[in-house]
């Protein structure tokens, strides 16, 4: 006798030995019956797999969060946890401030718990929080930037705009419920404050802010028989890196007496590029998010580059190493990189990545980056900020914006900013006797009072009104990547041989506009203006990874059928 099986479709649930109703075939028998239940296993995993795109397709943002209403009082009879993203950069000091800063709090808001995760790269929370948007899982409060955040707006009401929270009676910025001493919005220092404001909305606060300096080894530019301006010049840092590159009689630099030499290095080629075109007033991006760097003046920056390249006179953080590092070891006259970065400075610099055998003594002098107009100096404002993301219950959002306002408090910012050359964010910490006393004790020792540190904090406190910032909008992490990318490329290829020509530039273009999907700006900033940025490269490669499986199986099912015809 023949054995028999059932072949169930697989959405149905049915119980082991269940007796099969009238979907049975006979072993040997039934040939077209087993293929239509191939058939329809094959459907039924091609519908879940059309199910799972989907639901992802659906998380992504067509939905979304409502808009969030802040409680009219806050529970504290509910627990809530949060977990707070936050970059540390492998400094022990900043990871003990922040444990103690969620230590004071929880202490004032004993039913609010707060998770710390650290990072020792932005772009690292960055990929993280794209990726997690797909599965609903962010973070309560991130560290991030402003370029980052217009892109995390890929789902309605996704992230909190903040100005109902910054405007509350009760729990907004000095708000009358507040357990700790909050600076009230007006002690933000406004330049700060309004890099957090985009699409007409603030989606985050300031957390820390920095420029770039220029690092300058005081001593070689004097032996090369010059004198430091009051301001650097593009003009005077290519003329003093093209005279150091004297050798002597035994093929060393003469400056050094080494072998080794950059005289210019550059950490941030992003930056690099946006302050220059800010000096001289060409075109970068607007508002709207139009693309606008690919012209004749960046091509004439990048030639200049290319010219300084070529001699060796010059390079990149990507391309050569760490700025600090040749500083430090006599092996680069400007360095350029953040005043954040000014604890790696110098010859007595508190941290440091050669061995002290290969330390260099002389003197650092901390100098606004070159100008092309003295007179009308610019200079980019970054630094992190801090956003918080929307979730179901009111009450954790809220619990997470106490929080946001307690690392605004002045022991937060004034513990922070002296751990390297940030400044606080708020008048009423810079104002502060204790921060005043701190910048009064500059090189005092070499590590609390570094005297680099403290003059890379000045440097930005005297520069304020001289900073800016680029447009933001969800394209412009990707613009901003592109901008040094451009002199990456140009670096490298003059280092390779490559012929640098006006066709070069032009393919150069086009390469990183590719690269970049720079063309795809106006539909990119059209979702923006709705708060619906591009679906995240993480989420897009699964939706299309399903798309692919279900047209592969549908295609596979197709030929089957196909061969099976045939061989009738």
């Amino acid at each position: 006798m023949s054995r028999r099986r059932c072949i169930w479709p697989l959405w149905e649930n049915r119980a082991p030995g269940e007796q099969c109703a009238g979907n049975m075939v006979e072993k040997g028998q039934g040939n077209s019956g087993k293929r239509r239940g191939r058939i329809r296993n094959i459907l039924s995993g091609a519908m879940i797999l059309a199910g799972s795109m989907f639901w992802l397709g659906g998380c992504h943002g067509s939905q979304g969060l409502a808009a969030y209403e802040i409680p009219g009082e806050f529970d504290d009879s509910g627990q809530y946890e949060i977990t707070f993203w936050a970059k540390n950069d492998t400094n022990k000091t900043q990871t003990r401030i922040y444990e103690r800063a969620i230590d004071d709090f929880q202490a004032l808001y004993p039913n609010i718990r707060v998770n710390l995760r650290l990072y020792t790269d932005y772009g690292k929370i960055y990929n993280d929080v794209i990726t997690n948007i797909a599965t609903n899982t962010t973070p309560n409060v991130c560290i991030t930037y402003p370029d980052h955040i217009a892109t995390y707006l890929t789902g309605k009401n996704l992230v909190v705009s903040l100005e109902e929270l910054f405007a509350h009676e009760k729990y907004g910025l000095g708000g009358s419920e507040i357990r700790f001493d909050a600076p009230e919005q007006e002690e933000i220092i406004p330049q700060f404050l309004e890099e957090c404001s985009f699409g007409g909305h603030y989606y985050a606060v300031p957390y820390m802010r920095s420029t770039e300096a220029c690092y300058v080894n005081k001593t070689y530019v004097e032996a090369l028989g010059y004198t430091l301006p009051e301001t650097l010049t593009w003009d005077f840092v290519w003329e003093v890196s093209e005279a150091a590159m004297e050798r002597d009689g035994e093929g060393n630099f003469a400056v050094n007496g080494q072998k080794v030499l950059i005289p210019f290095i550059y950490k941030s080629t992003d930056n690099m590029m946006i302050q220059m075109l800010r000096q001289l007033d060409a075109g970068y991006s607007n508002e709207e998010g139009e693309i606008q760097i690919f012209h004749d003046t960046t091509k004439e920056l990048l030639e200049t580059m290319a010219e300084h390249a070529g001699t060796g006179a010059f390079s990149t953080f990507k391309v050569s190493g760490y700025p600090a590092n040749f500083l430090n070891a006599g092996q680069c006259i400007f360095a350029i990189d953040s005043t954040a970065g000014a604890t790696w400075m110098g010859t007595n610099a508190p941290l440091i990545d050669i061995s002290e055998d290969r330390l260099v003594d002389f003197e650092t002098a901390v100098m606004t980056i070159p100008q092309f107009d003295t007179e009308n100096p610019r200079m980019i404002s970054q630094g992190p900020s801090v956003c918080i993301f929307n979730k179901a219950d009111p009450q954790e959002v809220l619990a997470s914006w106490l929080f946001v306002q307690y690392l605004l408090t002045d022991d937060v910012q004034i513990a922070y900013s002296e751990t390297e050359g940030y400044v606080p964010v708020t008048s009423k910490a810079q104002n502060s006797e204790a921060y005043q006393e701190y910048l009064s004790r500059s090189g005092e020792d070499n590590n609390l009072y570094y005297d680099v540190k403290i003059s890379a904090a000045k440097l930005l406190l005297d520069n304020v009104e001289n900073t800016f910032v680029t447009p933001v909008f969800n394209g412009s992490a990707s613009l901003r990547d592109a901008a040094g990318q451009l002199i990456e490329n140009t670096v490298k290829s003059v280092i390779r041989k490559q012929t640098v020509d006006d066709a070069y530039f032009e393919k150069l273009y086009g390469d990183v506009t590719s690269l970049y999907r720079l063309d795809q700006s106006g539909e990119s900033v059209a979702r923006g203006k709705a708060e619906l940025g591009k679906l995240p490269q993480t989420a897009a490669v699964l939706l299309w990874a399903l798309a692919g499986t279900w047209i592969l199986i549908l295609l596979y099912l197709l030929l089957r059928m196909a061969k099976r015809k045939k061989n009738q």
